[in-house]
């Protein structure tokens, strides 16, 4: 299973050369979505058992970081799909798994984990209806995983479901990340076995090893900060690319004294907030291995370390983009990592309520209190 990182880098060249397509169309290339398939990559967090790669946390970040360094349309749409495929797989009850995971292909599992639905509890399974929004990667998905709140009880629940039972809204009209294709969803009253949900906070897989004691939160937090190393790494080097092709020349920023020093101090941001990222991943995953139920602080740094790689490859592109004066403006590669950092800002995730809750433990006023997704409770 090592050589996944390799995978990851052909995907990333294949998808760098169909990026401005994606960007333009709203959606992967087919040539792209097929590329995924053939390397495995949708199987990443899939259990051994059902014929997945069930890779360890630090394997999983090389793989989205490699992505989305091609292009993070791309990344950001198989760190969300492989995230629903791969909980669905280890989570969801027996009968669904074996339908779901009983062929040669995975199938295609994306939708939208935060804003419920109602479900109301009928014989054998649910009625599920609502609105949902974000839905990454969803145009080339065969299945729905959706957060629906059950009607008399309040347990909030993930449920799967085949795409056809939803109407799709064609409404991505964006700044960036254009090509993940994340439009809006309804379903009305739609039947879901009891097989084909499970609770959406568990962190008791029924198939699969310890990875999957990290929970729903654990694998989003590998998500995005695997996605925000890619592009921060692909801005400093998509920057530097600039500065020599136009080298030479008195009056440009090459000779800028000025741009060395703002291109080292992003470069020593970008590496630092990368390697505590890294730092945190390797010490939970040793801890993992060896059976050790992680700690509230261990929890506290691996968000920690999500939020400050995404914010520091924002400085990063922030730089990149000023740097490059018009060029940056008009469009092309630099524009368009521009605006998908730009996007990957806006998601809840790493919003300040987010910091704000990682500095509250680390500060020591959270006693008694444990980290359910995003919150301290």
């Amino acid at each position: 299973m090592t050589d996944f990182p390799e995978r990851a880098k052909r995907v990333g060249v294949l998808a760098n050369e169909h990026a401005d397509a994606g960007d333009k169309n709203g959606r992967l290339a087919d040539a792209v979505v097929e590329a995924l398939h053939r390397e495995q990559l949708y199987g990443m967090w899939v259990p051994r058992v059902l014929g997945g790669a069930e890779l360890t946390p630090v394997e999983s970040l090389q793989v989205i970081e490699n992505v989305a360094y091609g292009d993070p349309s791309t990344g950001w749409v198989l760190m969300a799909a492989a995230l629903a495929i791969g909980t669905g797989a280890a989570y969801l009850g027996d009968s669904a798994v074996k339908e779901l995971f009983g062929s040669d292909r995975f199938p295609v599992i994306a939708g939208q984990g935060t804003r419920p639905g109602n479900a109301v509890p009928v014989d054998g399974g649910f009625r599920l209806s609502g609105s949902w929004s974000f839905a990454s990667g969803i145009k080339h998905g065969t299945h729905i995983h959706t957060l629906g709140i059950i009607e008399g009880t309040g347990e909030p629940r993930i449920f799967v479901l085949p795409v056809g039972h939803a109407k799709l809204i064609d409404n991505w009209d964006v700044m960036g990340l254009r090509g993940t294709g994340s439009i809006d969803y309804t379903i009305d009253s739609a039947f879901v076995p009891e097989a084909y949900t499970h609770f959406a906070v568990t962190e008791a897989p029924q198939r699969g090893g310890r990875l999957y004691t990290i929970g729903i939160a654990g694998f989003a937090t590998i998500c995005h900060s695997g996605w925000a190393c890619g592009i921060g790494r692909r801005m400093l080097d998509e920057s530097a690319a600039y500065v020599r092709n136009r080298g030479g020349r008195a009056g440009t920023q090459a000779t800028s004294e000025t741009f060395l020093e703002d291109y080292a101090r992003a470069e020593g941001i970008y590496r630092a907030a990368r390697a505590l990222v890294y730092e945190t991943w390797n010490e939970v995953q040793r801890a993992m291995e060896s059976g050790e139920k992680l700690s509230v602080r261990q929890h506290t740094m691996i968000r920690l370390g999500m939020t400050h790689v995404t914010w520091a490859a924002h400085q990063v592109a922030t730089f990149a983009y000023a740097a490059a004066g018009t060029t940056g403006l008009r469009a092309g590669t630099l524009q368009r990592l521009f605006r998908d950092m730009h996007a990957g800002t806006q998601h809840m995730i790493v919003s300040p309520p987010v910091f704000r809750a990682i500095g509250c433990e680390l500060a020591g006023l959270a006693a008694d209190k444990h980290w359910r997704f995003v919150e301290l409770v």
